[in-house]
């Protein structure tokens, strides 16, 4: 967790419950984060291809974050849970490169 999951995360729950930590039944209780993955994108050269990438793997469902790096053909992508590599694959692919692996 980040500094800033951590801050999001205590204002969300509040800090004037008792020990227990619980003095409302949870439902405001936000949980920032989700499973992050680094895949291998080859043909990207400048930020028109990180553009196009982070476009079409920003589409698929359950995605909240795409960070796509040219130099390094470095492609992390957040999302609420496990995606599936052939949907990830399949968009890389329409923005007209190529995923090799998972970094």
């Amino acid at each position: 967790m980040t500094a800033e999951t951590n801050t999001e995360t205590a204002q969300a729950t509040g800090s004037c419950c008792s020990s227990t930590g619980s003095c409302h039944d949870g439902a405001a209780d936000v949980q920032i984060g989700g499973v992050t993955t680094v895949y291998q994108v080859t043909g990207m050269t400048c930020g028109h291809c990180e553009g196009a990438v982070t476009a079409e793997i920003s589409e698929l469902p359950g995605v909240t974050s795409v960070q796509a790096v040219a130099a390094t053909g470095q492609v992390t992508v957040v999302s609420d849970s496990p995606l599936e590599e052939t949907a990830v694959r399949e968009a890389v692919d329409e923005a007209g490169y190529e995923l090799v692996a998972r970094a």
